[in-house]
């Protein structure tokens, strides 16, 4: 009999990936994180050219997780509270397309809940603007170079640039 799990996909952009990152790290179900780039036209970007804005890719993790640990829909919950999703392409000081609130879908359940997700958010009345986060079919997810790979934790912790 197999014990290894059915382990699933999810891939958020929500500003700057280091501290995407280190909030998805942080959750019990996760077993993987990865910072990267998706969304965009050019294939194997680096830093500087998605830094550019030429690339159309945004920063994002990709969360690899157990469904029986921990569900998409918690995972979607702790999406939105990480970051202001109604900052159109950029959070804070972190100005750009590059910076965009995004949640790419792996499946079509995962569009599905995401929908509902950003529609059940948009009505908590916690937001005094309307939420611009967009909702798109996962592309390839290009690995960010490795020193941006759990950069905060390798730092000690701390924050992005805010």
């Amino acid at each position: 009999m197999d014990e290894t799990p059915e382990l699933e996909k999810a891939t958020f952009g929500a500003g700057c990936f280091w501290h995407v990152e280190a909030e998805f790290r942080r959750v019990s179900g996760v077993v993987a994180t990865h910072a990267g780039y998706m969304g965009g036209w050019k294939d194997h970007p680096t830093y500087e050219e998605v830094c550019s804005k030429e690339t159309g890719h945004a920063e994002v993790v990709e969360v690899v997780y157990d469904p029986a640990r921990v569900s998409y829909d918690e995972l979607l919950r702790i999406f939105w509270t990480i970051h202001d999703p109604t900052q159109l392409n950029r959070q804070g000081p972190d100005i750009g397309t590059n910076y965009r609130s995004v949640i790419f879908f792996h499946t079509p359940e995962q569009e599905q809940a995401a929908r509902l997700s950003m529609e059940k958010e948009g009505g908590s009345g916690r937001y005094s603007r309307p939420i611009v986060t967009e909702i798109a079919s996962a592309s390839a997810f290009w690995w960010a170079e490795e020193y941006h790979q759990q950069y905060l934790e390798k730092r000690g912790g701390g924050s992005c640039n805010w």
